[in-house]
C-alpha cells in the first residue's frame, strides 16, 4: 500500500487537475454558446439561398463556370480543424480522413493541394515534404465573411482559369453538443441538381425573370459558394467547443472519481498506520510489564 505523502502528493495534483478541467469546461460552454447561435443563424440563410437556386434551375441546363465538370489534375483539399487541443478526437477524424483523400487523389495520379485551417491540421500536414500546404489559421482567430470569402474568390477564379479542377471541404459538422459529423464536402464543380434522380418532384414555377436566368444564377452561385464557405467554417468552429466542452466535462469526472479512490486508498493507509502504531505501543507496554 502507498505511503500517506504519496498519496497526499496524488489526491494534490488530482484536485488542481479538475479544477482546470472544470474551468477550461465553462469557458468552452460560454464559446460554444457564441458558436452554436452564429451558425444556427446562418444555416437558414444558406439553406434559403440554395433553395432560391435550385428553384431557379429548374432543369434549364444553365452553366456557369463553376459548373465544368474535368478530369482532375490538380485536386484541393480545404482542411478544417482546430487551433488548439484537448477537445477528443475532434482534429484526428478530421485528419484520417484527409490522409485518405490525399491518398485517393495521389492513386488518381492528381496534383493534391491543402489549405489547412486550424494549427493542428498545418502542424501535421507540414511534415508531408511532398505536399503543397496553404496555411490559414488566422480564420479562426476571429472569423469574418470578408476573410473567409476572400479565400473563397480564390478558389473559385482559380477553377474558372482551370488552375485547379476540384475543390473538397473535409471538416466536422455540427450536429449538438455530444456529436459532431465527419463531412467530405464537394464545393467545386457544383453539382447540377437538375441531374439527381432522387424521386423528388421538380418544380416548374412559371416565372418571368428579369434580367434573365442566366444572369441571376451568375450572380447568386458565387455569394452561395461564399456562404457554404463560411458556413464550413462556422459548423466547425461550433462542433470544435461542442467536443472541447464534452472532453472537459468527462475530464472532470474522471478526476472526481479518481479523487474518490484516493480519498479512501488515503484513509485505509492512515488507518493501517494508527493500527500499527497501536500495536507497536501495545506490544512495547507487554513487554516492559514482563
Amino acid at each position: 500500500m502507498a505511503n500517506l505523502k504519496e498519496v497526499r502528493t496524488r489526491i494534490a495534483s488530482v484536485s488542481s487537475t479538475q479544477q482546470i478541467t472544470s474551468a477550461m469546461k465553462m469557458v468552452s460552454a460560454a464559446k460554444f454558446r457564441r458558436a452554436q447561435n452564429a451558425i444556427i443563424g446562418m444555416r437558414p440563410y444558406a439553406a434559403q439561398l440554395n433553395e432560391i437556386i435550385a428553384d431557379i434551375d429548374t432543369g434549364d441546363g444553365v452553366q456557369t463556370p463553376y459548373h465544368a465538370v474535368r478530369p482532375v489534375q490538380t485536386a484541393v483539399l480545404v482542411v478544417v480543424t482546430s487551433n488548439k487541443g484537448l477537445c477528443g478526437a475532434f482534429n484526428s477524424n478530421v485528419l484520417k480522413l484527409a490522409q485518405q483523400r490525399i491518398d485517393h487523389w495521389r492513386a488518381e495520379g492528381a496534383a493534391i493541394r491543402v489549405i489547412s485551417i486550424g494549427k493542428k491540421s498545418s502542424e501535421l500536414l507540414a511534415r508531408q515534404k511532398d505536399l503543397s500546404l496553404t496555411v490559414c489559421d488566422e480564420l479562426l482567430d476571429s472569423p469574418s465573411f470578408d476573410a473567409i470569402a476572400n479565400l473563397a474568390d480564390t478558389l473559385m477564379a482559380d477553377f474558372a482559369e482551370k488552375r485547379i479542377d476540384r475543390v473538397e471541404l473535409i471538416y466536422n459538422q455540427f450536429k449538438n453538443s455530444l456529436s459532431q459529423v465527419l463531412s467530405d464536402e464537394q464545393w467545386l464543380p457544383i453539382e447540377n441538381k437538375h441531374d439527381r434522380h432522387d424521386g423528388k418532384a421538380k418544380k416548374n414555377n412559371d416565372y418571368i425573370y428579369e434580367p434573365s436566368k442566366e444572369d441571376i444564377l451568375r450572380e447568386m452561385i458565387p455569394l452561395s459558394l461564399r456562404s457554404t464557405f463560411y458556413r464550413v467554417v462556422l459548423d466547425s468552429l461550433a462542433a470544435e467547443h461542442g467536443a472541447r466542452m464534452t472532453a472537459m466535462q468527462k475530464a472532470t469526472d474522471n478526476a472526481t472519481e479518481l479523487l474518490k479512490d484516493l480519498r479512501l486508498s488515503y484513509n485505509k493507509a492512515r488507518q493501517a498506520s494508527i493500527t500499527n502504531e497501536i500495536i507497536e505501543i501495545v506490544s512495547g507496554s507487554e513487554a516492559l510489564k514482563g
